[in-house]
C-alpha cells in the first residue's frame, strides 16, 4: 500500500467552533505534518497519523489567536502539538469517507470522526 507524506506547505487543518451559540469561528492550522497510508482500490485499509502544531492556530484574528494559544484553551506552552491517528476507514461516497480516530488535545485524547474528501485526479 503506498504511503502519502503530507507537505506541510500544503496541507492544512481546518476548524469551526461555536461562539456564544450564536455564530460560528472558523480557523486552521498550517504546520499539518503526517502519513497516510491508502490504497484506492481498498481504501477501508487506509490509516493516518498526523502531527498538527497548535502554536499556528489562525482564526483571521490576531488577539483571538493569541486567547487561543492560552492556558485556558489550548495551552500552547505546555501542549504544542495536536495529534489524529485513525484507522477505521468508513466508505460513504465514491470520493467521501469517514476515518475514526484518536484526536490527543492538551493531552486528553477522544476518538472522533473526521470526513475526509479526496479529490478526483481531474479535479
Amino acid at each position: 500500500m503506498p504511503t502519502w507524506t503530507f507537505e506541510p506547505g500544503h496541507t492544512a487543518a481546518a476548524f469551526r467552533a461555536r461562539h456564544m451559540m450564536v455564530t460560528w469561528v472558523r480557523g486552521s492550522f498550517k504546520g499539518v505534518h503526517g502519513t497516510l497510508d491508502f490504497d484506492p482500490a481498498d481504501p477501508k485499509l487506509s490509516s493516518v497519523k498526523t502531527v498538527i502544531d497548535a502554536t499556528g492556530i489562525w482564526t483571521g484574528d490576531q488577539e483571538r489567536d493569541v486567547h487561543l494559544r492560552a492556558p485556558d484553551f489550548l495551552d500552547v506552552e505546555s501542549h504544542p502539538k495536536i495529534t489524529f491517528e485513525g484507522d477505521r476507514v468508513e466508505i460513504i461516497g465514491d470520493h467521501d469517507f469517514v476515518v475514526r480516530g484518536d484526536l490527543t488535545i492538551r493531552g486528553v485524547t477522544h476518538e472522533v470522526p473526521l470526513r475526509v474528501i479526496r479529490l478526483r485526479p481531474d479535479e
